[in-house]
Parts: structure tokens; C-alpha cells; sequence
């Protein structure tokens, strides 16, 4: 029986180099530049207003006995969305800037999730919220004002969030067929592979 816990012991690498990056690293340090920053930040929140949608796709295929955490995570992405205007305004940036071809990529793959199975939306949804979760925590304390931004999807609560949405999608996978099974194996080597390029992204950016 595949679990999302299987699925980070079975592809430790992938999954180190979703979580684990020279961006995070520099944002623990105080190190990275401002346009770096400023460049991820705004890809970020593009971002995002995707994952808002691939979230109201997946409470359409999710059972109702899911409703509850999803919408608390909705609720939590409307906050979200309110709070990356803020922080942009503080910066002077424009929201406006299209998006780069990695954020392109990326939400493209949560649009095509649509016509996957549920077990399959499942698991990526928390691979997406766990690799944050991870993402943020991994590197430790970080400097100000990093340690808003690591405090947002590091904290206990959103913790406790990714968590539920583990145990939601490994109730799927358990009844799953063997075929969606794999699925739920390539979207989550996706999603790593994705995530990793995200972090990258704001290297690619000139001054």
C-alpha cells in the first residue's frame, strides 16, 4: 500500500532537492538580494492564485467527509493571497509582471491534475503544501524580515494542516488501484521537480 510517507522514503533525493536549496539557505542568512527575493515573491503569488484554483477543483472530486480541511485551507489561501499584496506593497512591486516560463510550467501541471483521479489531486496537493511546510522549516531560524515568511508555513498550525492532508490522501491511495497508485507517484516526482525549479527561478532573474 503506497503512503505520502512511502513516497519520501522511496525518492529521498527528489524530494531534498524540493526542500532543500541555496535560496533557503540565503534567506536564513540574510544573504540573498533583494531582487532575488522580490523576483520569487512575485512568481509566488501568481502562484499561489493557481493553487487557489487547483484547491476549488479538488474539494469538486473530494469527499464530503474531506470538505472540512480543504475549506480550512481555502480560508487560509484567502488570507494568503491579502498577505502577499501587503508584503508586495511594502516592496514597491509590481503584481502585475507575467509570469516566468518555471511558474508558467507549474501551474499548467495543477490545471492538467483536473482530470486525475482524487487520490492522484490528493497527494499532490499535499506534496505542493508539504514541500513549503519543509521548504521553510528545514534551514532553521531565520533572520529578519525572513522569519515572517518562514513563520507563515512553518509554524505548528500549518503543520498540523499538511499533516491531515497526508492522512487524506493516504486514505485514497490505500483503495487505490495500482495504475493510479503510479499516478500519485509521477505527480509527486513532479511536484519535486517543480519545486525545486520554483527555488531556482529567482537565480535566473537579472538585476
Amino acid at each position: 500500500m503506497l503512503t505520502c510517507h512511502q513516497l519520501l522514503q522511496l525518492h529521498p533525493q527528489a524530494w531534498h532537492a524540493a526542500t532543500v536549496h541555496p535560496f533557503l539557505s540565503a534567506c536564513k542568512t540574510g544573504q540573498i538580494h533583494d531582487y532575488q527575493f522580490n523576483t520569487w515573491l512575485v512568481q509566488d503569488y501568481l502562484f499561489v492564485i493557481d493553487f487557489t484554483r487547483m484547491a476549488g477543483r479538488l474539494l469538486a472530486a473530494a469527499p464530503v467527509h474531506h470538505f472540512d480541511l480543504i475549506l480550512s485551507g481555502m480560508t487560509a489561501l484567502r488570507a494568503e493571497l491579502n498577505w502577499f499584496r501587503d508584503k508586495a506593497d511594502e516592496r514597491h512591486l509590481d503584481l502585475q509582471t507575467p509570469k516566468q516560463p518555471t511558474c508558467e510550467e507549474y501551474c499548467r501541471f495543477m490545471h492538467q491534475l483536473a482530470t486525475a483521479p482524487y487520490p492522484v489531486q490528493a497527494t499532490a496537493f499535499w506534496a505542493i503544501e508539504y514541500a513549503y511546510n519543509q521548504g521553510w522549516q528545514l534551514p532553521g531560524a531565520m533572520c529578519p524580515p525572513y522569519d515572517e515568511f518562514a513563520y507563515r508555513w512553518g509554524n505548528p498550525d500549518f503543520t498540523g494542516y499538511v499533516q491531515g492532508l497526508a492522512q487524506q490522501a493516504d486514505e485514497e491511495l490505500r483503495s487505490a488501484p495500482e495504475a493510479v497508485q503510479q499516478q500519485a507517484v509521477t505527480a509527486f516526482l513532479e511536484v519535486a521537480r517543480l519545486e525545486q525549479a520554483f527555488w531556482q527561478m529567482a537565480y535566473a532573474t537579472p538585476t
